[in-house]
């Protein structure tokens, strides 16, 4: 039998809700049955967390040289320590430039130790941006810093629902396998989306996404949906025709090359095709027209999924949360399902 995969979870802004989501997901029994995850974060933040929610654990400091053969149960929770103490000094549901300094410190040794082989695959809780940028560090967000220091040009993010575990034959799913949601542009802001909007990077996200899905989650030909960008898919080029000289070509090309992909559909009817089974995953094309729709269908299970990356690397699908960070009431399903995830992705992929 396969080792479980030893998995990093970096600790997120100190001042949000990432702490609280890790010490809840580590009293899921699912998680220890998958995997053996190590907290790399501020040891100090962590034991609060565990006050915060009641919890029993124990959290115990790890050396790096006796990573391999640490406890974890949902007893203990290891750590690496990261970060600077003053973090400790950040009034929490805060934005602070030490707690983004932290969380960059943290999602740099993991992609450091990952690379190398002392963990199999990464699980980020949610860091800010905003704090991010305030640190010195310039990244619209872990995608494109995970991409920078893997050295690679060719990623996308992934949205996915895994499918529900444990659920009866009669009312499993009609996607037995999860839905994923593959963006072609991401971090930019709206205006900006027609300028990265190209056939080549519409045909490189239908491969990516034809590859986790084939590679990552197991089925031997995934299917394809592509997202339309305009209303009406362009509505025979009265709304637009980005369809018919972007997106279409794109499609043909991936077909050329053994996809099976299909498109582009108008994007109000097309995720109600995939939720009903008809698609394996879709390529949507911004930011918002795939995570809307699929934060919908189930906003605490999606699990975000950095794709073309040579490391597993997941995510929840929220954010830090200041409004709601340390109040002791954060939903951790979201970080339960991403350790999974990147669990299932580790065994099929390394």
């Amino acid at each position: 039998m396969q080792e479980k995969p030893l998995l990093a979870i970096t600790m997120g802004d100190a001042a949000g809700v990432g702490p609280e989501v890790i010490v809840r997901a580590w009293a899921d029994s699912q998680v220890h049955q998958h995997c053996r995850p190590v907290v790399l974060g501020h040891p100090q933040i962590i034991e609060e967390a565990v006050r915060l929610v009641g919890s029993d654990a124990r959290v115990q400091i790890v050396d790096l040289s006796e990573l391999a053969n640490c406890t974890v149960s949902g007893d203990t929770i290891p750590i690496v320590p990261v970060g600077s103490d003053n973090i400790m000094d950040v009034p929490r549901g805060t934005l602070d430039a030490r707690t983004g300094g932290a969380a960059f410190e943290a999602v740099v040794l993991a992609i450091e130790m990952t690379r190398s082989g002392q963990f199999d695959g990464i699980v980020t809780a949610p860091l800010s941006k905003a704090a991010l940028h305030a640190a010195g560090h310039i990244y619209p967000g872990h995608t494109e810093l995970l991409a920078e220091r893997c050295g690679v040009d060719d990623f996308a993010m992934m949205l996915y629902l895994p499918p529900r575990p444990h659920m009866p034959q009669e009312k499993a799913p009609p996607c037995p396998a999860g839905l994923g949601v593959v963006h072609v542009t991401l971090h930019v802001a709206l205006r900006d989306v027609f300028a990265n909007l190209t056939t080549e990077a519409v045909l490189a996200k239908c491969c990516l996404a034809n590859s986790v899905m084939r590679d990552g989650i197991g089925l031997s030909t995934p299917r394809i949906g592509v997202c339309a960008l305009n209303p009406h898919a362009g509505e025979n080029g009265l709304f637009g025709d980005e369809e018919s000289r972007i997106i279409a070509p794109a499609v043909a090309k991936a077909r050329e090359l053994g996809i099976d992909a299909a498109g582009p559909f108008p994007t109000d009817t097309l995720m109600g095709r995939a939720r009903d089974g008809e698609f394996d995953a879709l390529v949507a094309m911004y930011h918002d027209q795939g995570h809307i729709a699929l934060k919908l269908l189930g906003m605490h299970r999606a699990v975000n999924v950095t794709l073309g990356l040579p490391i597993v690397r997941t995510s929840v699908a929220h954010g830090t949360a200041f409004d709601r960070a340390w109040q002791g009431t954060a939903e951790a399903s979201g970080m339960v399902a991403a350790m999974l995830t990147a669990a299932t992705l580790c065994q099929r992929l390394i």
